[in-house]
């Protein structure tokens, strides 16, 4: 089912390709011999929901001049995973991104900046033009209704994208058409922040329930998204009222209303077979990709490339390109016999290693699991990719368990322990999977004592072992204001090997990374 939204994200592409919804380099919109004008491409409620479908393909992009996998920060620059590769000249952008190292002429940081803005011009264009489209015999005013949803939450979470790296950026909530618009200012964060919150209250007001959706849309944008990621979003500006209250409607739709559940085996959440499950808040979607790149770049993704950069060097395991890399510190925060740990961390044996220089990164041999398909084949074995690069598996953006542990996040900051303690509890018990002599309810663990600042603890804890190698451990450690600590503690613990490779946290500016350079120069922007 995974595959059809999807395929209408990828035919949309090579449909509007004459339609140019975004200049390379100045979100531009500027007419050409062949090109579709907007009145005649937004003629019909068919062209508006292919100009929303449009909108999602920037997500799925991972490679322009470079890979830039947002992993890469999430994980990689965090404790949770070293950069990997063969070795520390490979992917060398990334190498000084894990060292705060980060110069305004990063190639990762440029492609990843211009992919979320090729985003935003898509949404900018079909919120502008979908209001003008009557509704007919494709799309009802129901409908329209949910694509100027899908719009704004789809322009909030590329919005997000930015903050969160780059802190404040330029603003551009309207379509770009003439070369005196190109310069826009750096808005505060603050600002930011604000507009991502609007967008996504009103595209929770306006999206459907993930059951509302047929099986072929499976994959789009639901009230159930937008209400997890406001719950996201205001944890990260500190308004725990908030939080609780937009994580409250999330538990609603699940226990209320039955569109979410932790589904029974944590991980089945990272197989082919569980895409888009039960526990399925947002994913971005990937599909079978045995065809030719279309010379690569923005724009033509339809299968990932994490299978690939993740899976290990030894062609015993994949045959991979080794990056993202799971740290010491990561395994060993797991507690005695949590099943977590062997579905994220894989610890080859020596026979399953072939070329030690090439596959043990500064000594570090683990492997990353959930993205590298181990037993997505027949007969549960590693699964063979069609395409030598790209492979199908979607990225999981928002799980059930990411909501709740937020829940339990915003409820503790409140002192509302007893909710809190409710929701870590439906993911520890998930996690046990019937096993009662692990994971012990809290406070019986890690020496907690049972009050708000050890729930607390307890709470980070659940994320970091929970959601391992899914991209959030960064902005978790920064929005909770302990990055400095974190990094310290993280890089004393490590042998002297990776000590030399890994730099001091600034707090007050590694939390961020440089604007680009040459979008500087563009804009006018200064910084």
């Amino acid at each position: 089912m995974k595959n059809n939204i999807s395929k209408k994200i990828f035919v949309v592409l090579l449909f509007t390709g004459s339609l140019t919804l975004v200049s390379c380099k100045k979100w531009l919109l500027s007419p050409s011999p062949g090109v579709t004008k907007l009145d005649d491409f937004f003629s019909s409620g068919e062209t508006a929901i292919q100009s929303v479908n449009a909108a999602y393909a920037p997500l799925g992009w991972e490679y322009n001049t470079t890979y830039f996998s947002e992993w890469f920060i999430g994980d990689v620059v965090s404790d949770d995973a070293l950069k990997g590769g063969q070795d520390v000249s490979d992917m060398a952008a990334v190498y000084d991104m894990e060292n705060f190292k980060t110069q305004s002429n990063n190639v990762f940081l440029l492609d990843f900046y211009r992919a979320q803005y090729q985003g935003i011009a898509r949404c900018n264009l079909a919120l502008q033009e979908i209001p003008k489209v009557s509704p007919d015999a494709t799309m009802d005013q129901r409908l329209k209704d949910r694509l100027i949803g899908e719009a704004k939450f789809l322009r909030a979470y590329y919005y997000l994208r930015l903050v969160r790296v780059f802190g404040g950026v330029p603003k551009v909530d309207f379509v770009i058409e003439s070369s005196n618009q190109w310069k826009q200012p750096i808005a505060p964060v603050s600002e930011i922040y604000d507009f991502i919150i609007s967008d996504l209250k009103d595209a929770a007001g306006k999206l459907w329930r993930k059951s509302e959706y047929p099986a072929t849309d499976l994959g789009r944008a639901t009230s159930g998204a937008a209400q997890s990621l406001l719950l996201n979003v205001y944890l990260t500006v500190h308004n725990y009222t908030e939080a609780e209250k937009w994580g409250q409607e999330i538990v609603k739709q699940a226990e209320d209303q039955g569109e979410y559940h932790l589904v029974t085996n944590y991980k089945d959440n990272f197989t082919l077979s569980g895409e888009n499950g039960p526990e399925s808040i947002f994913e971005i979607q990937y599909m079978e990709d045995p065809t030719s790149d279309y010379g690569e770049g923005f724009g033509f993704t339809r299968g990932t490339f994490s299978v690939i950069l993740t899976r290990s060097r030894s062609s015993k395991l994949g045959g991979g390109w080794g990056f993202n890399k799971p740290t010491q510190n990561l395994y060993n925060e797991y507690e005695t016999g949590d099943p977590r740990r062997d579905v994220t961390i894989l610890n080859p044996t020596s026979d399953q290693i072939e070329t030690p220089a090439q596959e043990i990164y500064l000594g570090d041999r683990y492997l990353n699991r959930k993205y590298a398909m181990m037993e997505d084949g027949p007969g549960n074995t590693l699964y063979s990719l069609t395409h030598p690069s790209r492979g199908p598996i979607n990225n999981k953006v928002i799980r059930y368990a990411d909501a709740l542990l937020m829940y339990a996040e915003a409820c503790c900051e409140n002192n509302n322990l007893t909710k809190a303690k409710w929701a870590l509890e439906q993911v520890r018990n998930r996690a046990r999977n019937g096993n009662t002599a692990i994971l012990p309810e809290f406070p019986n663990y890690r020496g907690y004592s049972d009050n708000q600042n050890d729930l607390r603890q307890a709470i980070r804890h659940e994320r970091r072992v929970e959601l391992a190698m899914e991209g959030h451990r960064w902005f978790d450690i920064c929005r909770w204001g302990v990055a400095k600590e974190i990094m310290d503690a993280y890089k004393a613990t490590e042998t002297p090997e990776v000590q030399q490779h890994i730099a001091t946290f600034i707090k007050g500016k590694s939390e961020l990374f440089p604007i680009p350079e040459e979008e500087i120069n563009l804009g006018d922007l200064g910084q």
